[in-house]
């Protein structure tokens, strides 16, 4: 399966603790998602998401379509990464980041009605304007697809760019 990353302290790396890994998935609004396209070549897209803790699923959506969807469909590994806003120690110029990768299996939602909750879940990052977020999903709903990714791996890591 997969191995257990060794996080090197001499070059300023710490292993993230899932408590805060969680809480990185939660708080931040996209990240970087990364399927195997055409040719077997990576192909990654920075995407919106929802973060499920329950069913530790992290949802997207997006057209029904398209090489993303052709990608998923051919090979249905994943993998995505999610990085915080960082932060600097006072006088230093050196930025921390705290980033969290994810491995798992890309999956289709197959209930119309839950895929139309996530994306109201995941509109809540940008807006609490709920008017504005229904009368989306009643333009949109219809053609949008909404998937998953199910976790089977979950690490994060903080750099220091120094």
């Amino acid at each position: 399966m997969f191995r257990k990353l060794v996080i090197s302290e001499a070059l300023g790396n710490k292993e993230v603790p899932k408590e805060d890994c969680v809480r990185i998935l939660k708080e931040q609004p996209r990240g970087v998602l990364a399927v195997l396209g055409d040719d077997e070549y990576p192909y990654c897209l920075p995407i919106d998401y929802w973060y499920s803790e329950e069913e530790n699923r992290i949802y997207f959506h997006g057209a029904k379509g398209g090489h993303k969807v052709d990608a998923m469909r051919k090979h249905d590994k994943g993998c995505f990464c999610v990085c915080d806003e960082g932060y600097r120690e006072e006088g230093d110029w050196a930025l921390n980041i705290s980033s969290v990768i994810s491995f798992g299996r890309l999956k289709e939602l197959d209930d119309y009605e839950k895929g139309m909750e996530v994306c109201r879940q995941l509109s809540y990052k940008f807006t609490d304007s709920t008017e504005y977020i229904e009368s989306e999903i009643a333009e949109s709903g219809p053609y949008t697809m909404v998937f998953y990714l199910e976790v089977e791996h979950m690490t994060g890591k903080l750099v220091n760019e120094s």
